[in-house]
């Protein structure tokens, strides 16, 4: 007679081993053992007990040798379905990861174990259900009201609402669980425990009603339902200027969506996003509205999840892991802001939402729409070759103007004597809007104090004993930091080389704060960085007080930058353009542009028009210019024809294989090892170019010191067989022990 079997992704099994392992089912575990469950097994020599997830089961037994068996099941109910299991075999492939990497991805942290525990318990209250009717309860409270007052309190409670939890029973009534056991004793009531789920807080938002359409929304709108309704997996990008109304589009797709019996996902690229985002759609779709990101407590990310895979919700927002929600019949997944950077991943898995939402909507015949005033170079170019349709908004709704954009010459402040960050022209534009009532944002991509402590005679800095950067001074901490690794030191009263006296260059957000202080001291003023937002101070509690209470500005790092709207914004501060634009990366100027397009895209969103003021010390730059007339265009062009010269993409695909450890000359030698390897497998290989090994960016985070090999050339199935067999080889090495290396398919930097 055949054994059932199981093939499980083990928890403990590295890349470089990484394959379905097959287990014997055990009579007793055999009803409850079905794909998707998570189990306990025994693992390596030592059968080590390991967590793993069921890929599939099978009624055919490998030959040849003995197998183990399962320990445990710890699920009474798959947590994934089939076409989660296809995704996750498919991350594997595609990002270089193993199947339970994933896995761990598309689960909320709630779900997962520690020593055999659930890391978060299911919340539950007790209830008490009268076991008699509305009427004989209020007769033996009658009865009851001079000799059980309390008795008498509680029937007639339940008399009038069926049920209540112990909690509303003690605070209506006053009645103690005594007095409840009493009448359970009786038989007049019945006490059971209930789930309840834990929700977030989210803003509320009278219902919304219908939404009108511009001339160019509607012309977009009807081409984008016409791909929905035909329920074909599909592609579509969204190009409109900034306060054009995308969202206005989405909504009504949505709507369309649930219309036609299916679901929909959105994401968005900043957790400070969501609270205004949510508020909105809930306006819109009431309580069929899930919101998933990173800042929620694990008990509500939890339950979120419950309702989701329930079929309670029926639109889910949130951040990059929410294209992993256990949404059923997904019908549209909308992708806002679809060229941030927030979207990849920097740890494994190294996905990026859009290639997994591109996966998803070919598995449920949905359409993907990316929407964005300065689409990626990779989107745009698929759907000027057609891969994508392209669907454009060319002005603000309403008619409304964009921003009129002043540019302020630095080199002219130093030259008249402002040695200040905040330039003469910013100055008295943010005094125009004080004296309006009218609000500022100013927008600097850097936070702390000062970015560099210098000695001002030897010229010595003060860098971080863990990773390749200087510290950055906080002010409020009075405290050297690593914004890589968290290492801190208090400031030193003298260069420790020579005794020299320190100086602090290159403002951050708090620097900026504090000049604003001086300049304006009876202005209120909010500052939004990784300083300011913690869980006692969340995003939407300073969004939501510089909204309500009309602060006149706000200072904040690109989470001010995108996506927020708020229609008494009139005035946009870019601090230190110059600081976006030259860093040794291939997408710097990319990004520059949209995050100087996006921030300048804030002001003047409502009644009166808007305007932003661009510091920079190099005025004449072309890429200054196009973003203060937001051009994209030009700059598309402008862009490309860089990037076809270089052989970057989108003209070519990027993969990087990174090795780190602790000796710098053996990570090398490791780097070096890698980058032959691969030269020789695909020495045939067309217009393929493997560069490196090179120091990272950041050569050493965190006492590990990384090189990397890059390749650019087309990344098809051969490419990434190829890469995925040199890390095993590189892996079963023993020269490489205590090195480690990883491949990542279109990083960041």
């Amino acid at each position: 007679m055949a054994e059932k079997t199981a093939r499980v992704a083990v928890s403990a099994a590295v890349f470089a081993i990484d394959r379905p392992y097959t287990y014997k089912i055990p009579d007793t575990l055999k009803d409850t053992a079905s794909p998707g469950v998570r189990v306990v097994v025994p693992f390596g020599k030592g059968n080590r007990r390991s967590e793993g997830v069921v890929l599939s089961v099978s009624d055919e037994t490998p030959g040849g040798r003995e197998l183990k068996c399962l320990d445990r099941v710890l699920d009474p109910e798959p947590v994934l379905d089939e076409n989660q299991i296809r995704l996750a075999l498919w991350m594997r492939e595609r990002f270089f990861c193993t199947v339970y990497d994933a896995v761990h991805a598309m689960l909320p942290a709630g779900m997962w174990y520690k020593n055999g525990v659930r890391r978060v318990g299911d919340k539950t209250v007790t209830m008490a259900t009268l076991d008699v009717t509305g009427e004989e309860a209020a007769e033996v409270a009658a009865v009851k009201r001079l000799r059980s007052p309390k008795q008498s309190a509680v029937l007639n409670l339940l008399s009038a609402v069926g049920s209540a939890s112990i909690g509303d029973i003690k605070d209506f009534t006053g009645a103690s669980m005594q007095t409840v056991g009493a009448l359970q004793k009786q038989g007049f009531l019945v006490l059971e425990k209930r789930e309840v789920l834990r929700r977030p807080d989210t803003p509320s938002r009278k219902s919304a009603g219908e939404i009108v359409l511009s001339a160019s929304q509607q012309r977009a709108f009807e081409g984008l339902r016409d791909m929905l309704l035909q329920k074909k997996a599909a592609a579509a990008l969204l190009f409109g200027v900034t306060g054009s109304g995308k969202t206005s589009v989405y909504i009504r797709l949505i709507r369309e969506t649930i219309a036609a019996g299916r679901r929909a996902i959105l994401l968005v690229p900043e957790i400070s996003l969501t609270p205004q985002t949510v508020a909105l759609f809930s306006a819109h779709f009431g309580d069929s509205v899930a919101v998933l990101h990173s800042s929620l407590g694990a008990g509500e990310r939890l339950d979120e999840w419950k309702r989701i895979r329930r079929g309670d919700v029926k639109v889910v927002i949130g951040t990059r892991s929410a294209v992993f929600a256990p949404l059923r019949d997904i019908g549209l997944i909308i992708i806002d802001e679809e060229q941030e950077h927030t979207y990849k991943s920097e740890n494994a898995p190294r996905y990026h939402a859009r290639d997994v939402a591109q996966y998803r909507c070919a598995q449920s015949d949905a359409l993907l729409l990316l929407g964005s005033a300065t689409p990626s170079l990779e989107s745009m170019k698929a759907a000027k070759d057609g891969h994508f349709a392209l669907f454009e908004l060319p002005g603000r709704y309403n008619v409304r103007p964009l921003p009129e954009v002043l540019i302020a010459d630095m080199t002219e402040e130093l030259r008249s004597g402002n040695g200040g960050d905040l330039s003469g022209l910013l100055r008295r534009e943010l005094e125009k809007n004080l004296s309006r009532g009218e609000q500022s944002i100013l927008f600097l991509n850097r936070r702390g104090t000062a970015s560099l402590v210098v000695c001002g005679e030897c010229g010595a800095t003060c860098d971080c004993p863990n990773c390749s950067v200087k510290l950055t001074y906080h002010a409020n901490r009075a405290r050297l930091i690593c914004h890589y690794c968290g290492y801190a030191v208090p400031v030193p009263a003298a260069c420790g080389d020579c005794g020299g006296r320190l100086k602090f260059v290159g403002a951050g957000t708090q620097q900026i704060e504090e000049e604003l202080h001086a300049a304006f001291p009876d202005a209120g003023i909010l500052r939004m960085d990784a300083d300011t937002v913690s869980a006692s101070n969340p995003h939407e509690k300073i969004l939501r007080e510089f909204e309500e209470k009309r602060v006149p500005i706000l200072i904040g790092t690109q989470m001010v930058a995108k996506g927020l709207h708020f229609e008494n914004v009139t005035l946009v501060g870019v601090l230190s353009a110059d600081q976006l634009m030259y860093v040794g990366d291939y997408r710097a100027s990319e990004r520059a542009f949209s995050l100087m397009t996006q921030v300048v895209g804030r002001a003047g969103r409502g009644k009166a028009a808007g305007r932003a003021v661009i510091q920079t010390f190099t005025p004449r730059s072309e890429l200054i210019r196009l973003a203060a007339q937001q051009d994209y265009r030009r700059f598309y062009e402008r862009e490309m024809q860089f990037r076809e010269a270089a052989g970057a993409p989108p003209f070519s695909e990027l993969l990087t294989v990174t090795v780190t450890g602790t000796d710098e000359e053996r990570v090398l030698t490791g780097g070096g090892r890698i980058a032959r390897s691969l030269k020789s497998y695909l020495a045939d290989v067309e217009g393929l170019r493997i560069l490196g090994p090179a120091p990272a960016p950041v050569m050493r985070v965190m006492g590990r010191y990384r090189y990397r090999v890059t390749l650019l050339g087309r990344c098809d199935r051969r490419m990434r067989d190829t890469v995925a067999h040199v890390l095993r080889l590189f892996a079963a090495d023993a020269s490489c022990r205590g090195l480690a290396a990883f491949a990542d398919y279109a990083p960041l930097d």
